[in-house]
């Protein structure tokens, strides 16, 4: 096994240059999300795909999954190669990225190399790993050895908006059943949970009136204050509620968005705000959602003229193992030591991404993929997005090896 891991080794090495190039040109594309219009990214990545020889399948998401996550347009691309008969594993990585905001020393979709670290918005989430994917496969496909499964590369385009138009849709359409999962992530840790995610749209709704006789209205805007006072206060609450997950501390909450009123000479008489609630492991995603409207419901209740509508945006179940999870894990973590030279441990994380719905199908899932130790050293979400080279080779190699055990395994049986 150790001659055929440094001929892997070799054949990244040699590629790399190809892999930093197919980097540089996905960052090069933008695929933001919002708003969502991924297909050109898709057709982009399609075409680099299959001038590494690989062939690629284009499934489109219908347009009424793709409208009701808020989108545009969303292709999935779906790799396939058979070794011989065996398990299934499938590598997902995202192409759809957060749009990149103010604050960049670099063009956020220049793909700019600087200091061994390769800037540009989805440059660590998550388009280094659709490098990193398929040119692990690329390098399997040229050993001369009897493998036994088969290698899929699921690339999808709504994470950053829950995922039901990607591997939601793949798996409920049954276009794929994969054996085992490896999903994008970091070098460093193996990732095996992480949050869910609740997202709540608040509107309140009083009565207009005119600025100079406020009081033959209902202001909305300043019934926001007192409610926003008790989801500040249950903010503050959640520090009290620890997460035995190594690597997440506690739920969390967040107000992301309010808009509201009609003019500056006009009582308001709406009011929308968005919250973000996130969901450790340990919690029960439906007792979280009733908890959080409950309180809505009772600060509404003091609000003479005021009424709040709730509607929930997006629940996302947290990722937790399933049976088999923990086996996989102890693999990557080995392999991941070995190629790196130090200790690659799992962790759990408090984001919250496509793993969880491979999990939730019961299919073994752990998160793996390019990166540097943490998400703020990587400025995921942030201006300066970037990744470093030399962890995007070794975690090409990290994957190639773990591919190669997961294969042999069935050869050998």
């Amino acid at each position: 096994m150790h001659d055929l891991k440094q001929h892997l080794a070799a054949r990244i090495d040699q590629g790399f240059t190809a892999q930093t190039a197919m980097l540089q040109a996905l960052v090069r594309t933008p695929s933001d999300n919002p708003p969502g219009d991924c297909t050109p990214h898709a057709e982009a990545t399609a075409r680099l795909l299959e001038a590494m020889g690989l062939e690629v399948e284009r499934h489109v998401t219908p347009a009424e999954v793709v409208a009701e996550a808020g989108m545009l347009s969303a292709t999935n691309l779906i790799v396939r190669h058979r070794f011989g008969p065996g398990p299934t594993i499938a590598l997902n990585a995202h192409g759809d990225v957060v749009p990149p905001g103010r604050g960049w020393s670099a063009d956020p979709y220049g793909g700019e190399v600087r200091e061994g670290w390769l800037y540009g918005r989805g440059a660590a989430v998550s388009k280094s790993d659709i490098t990193t994917y398929a040119c692990a496969l690329a390098a399997l496909k040229t050993l001369q050895t009897p493998l036994a499964g088969s290698v899929e590369l699921h690339i999808t385009y709504d994470e950053e908006t829950g995922g039901a138009t990607g591997p939601g849709w793949i798996l409920g359409a049954g276009l794929s059943k994969p054996d085992y999962v490896l999903s994008a992530a970091f070098s460093y840790h193996v990732i095996t949970a992480h949050n869910g995610c609740l997202h709540l749209e608040l509107t309140l709704l009083g009565k207009s009136a005119h600025a100079a006789m406020p009081d033959t209205g209902v202001d909305a805007i300043e019934a926001s204050v007192p409610l926003l006072q008790a989801l500040y206060r249950y903010r503050d609450s959640l520090r009290e509620r620890p997460s035995a997950t190594l690597g997440i501390s506690h739920p969390t909450l967040v107000v992301g968005l309010i808009e509201g009123g009609i003019n500056t000479n006009v009582v308001g008489d709406r009011l929308t705000l968005r919250l973000d609630r996130r969901i450790v492991p340990e919690e029960s995603p439906e007792a979280v959602e009733t908890e959080l409207r409950d309180l809505i419901q009772t600060v509404a209740a003091q609000l003479p003229g005021i009424t709040i509508d709730v509607s929930r945006i997006l629940l996302a179940r947290p990722f937790v193992p399933v049976a088999g999870s923990e086996r996989l894990a102890e693999l990557v973590c080995r392999e991941a030591g070995a190629v790196f030279g130090e200790p690659v441990t799992p962790i759990g994380v408090p984001l919250y991404t496509d793993a969880r719905l491979y999990s939730e199908a019961g299919i073994p899932t752990v998160m793996y993929g390019a990166g540097p130790r943490t998400l703020l050293e990587a400025n995921g979400h942030r201006a300066d997005e970037r990744v470093p080279l030399q962890d995007l080779r070794k975690a090409t190699q990290v994957i190639a090896n773990t591919l190669l055990e997961l294969l042999k395994e069935g050869v050998e049986k």
